[in-house]
């Protein structure tokens, strides 16, 4: 090994490389993730103390009244031990995991990725960063259903900081709808919604309802925004196992306490 080509590796040139290879592209919260990340010596013989899977995606934050883009890690795996890749040696590691309940789903302007980083002894460590598509568990997308059937649209979903929650997070994803039919149109401006908790027996939500002002009095209290109501929901997996027309009843009855 020259000096000369531990110089040009330490500044990832001739150095290894890695690919993370996913066994398909979209995934739901709480599923398995298999794949494996393939390893291509380069030019000299290099040690690599680790390998590390990163579930990232991003949320918005302002600050000083301007609004940034942060990335944030959700979760993190250590898929090798230490191991030496020889020079031109291909190397495949196989891994799996499971993506955690409150990965974001990818609507609206959320990205959501698999980051592979190499841990080289004086290199620059090489990365590789994979997109996936989060789609909708199936408890979420029976509340999503619900919430369709109620007449709502969704105009939004982001991923915000909040602090506040004092979540696992630093963010929370909102889900923004907005009435276009049926008896809420003309009587709510929005309907937010935050899934609190995900798991195999059950979700938790957070509705924030947030009514139409039609009179003095309601004017009043939207200028002054005390025209929002915050509701906490728990469901559990039989009441979304019997169909989202069961949990549109539940919403529904939870909403109309709040729409007047």
């Amino acid at each position: 090994m020259s000096f000369f080509g531990r110089m040009l590796a330490s500044v990832g040139i001739g150095s290894a490389k890695v690919d993370t290879v996913l066994e398909k592209s979209s995934y739901y919260p709480g599923e398995e993730v298999r794949g494996v990340v393939r390893i291509q010596g380069g030019s000299i013989e290099q040690k690599v103390d680790g390998i590390l899977l990163s579930v990232m995606t991003t949320y918005l934050q302002e600050m000083n009244d301007t609004k940034i883009h942060k990335n944030s890690e959700i979760s993190s795996i250590r898929v090798s031990q230490p191991i030496t890749i020889g020079v031109e040696e291909f190397k495949e590691i196989p891994f799996t995991f499971v993506l955690p309940g409150n990965t974001p789903l990818t609507l609206g302007r959320t990205p959501v990725w698999i980051k592979t980083a190499a841990d080289i002894q004086s290199a620059v460590d090489p990365t590789d960063a994979d997109h996936i598509q989060v789609e909708p568990s199936d408890h979420q997308q029976t509340v999503l259903d619900a919430i369709d059937t109620l007449g709502f649209r969704l105009k939004n979903a982001e991923s915000l900081y909040a602090p506040r929650m004092r979540a696992a997070l630093p963010f929370v994803q909102e889900f923004e709808w907005v009435p276009t039919s049926g008896r809420y149109r003309g009587r709510l401006d929005e309907l937010e919604l935050i899934f609190l908790n995900n798991r195999p027996d059950g979700v938790d939500l957070l509705l924030q309802i947030d009514r139409k002002a039609t009179g003095f009095m309601s004017m009043l209290a939207e200028s002054m925004d005390v025209d929002e109501s915050f509701v906490r929901i728990s469901l559990n997996a039989n009441e979304l196992n019997a169909g989202y027309s069961r949990i549109a009843d539940i919403l529904d009855s939870v909403i109309s306490k709040y729409s007047h």
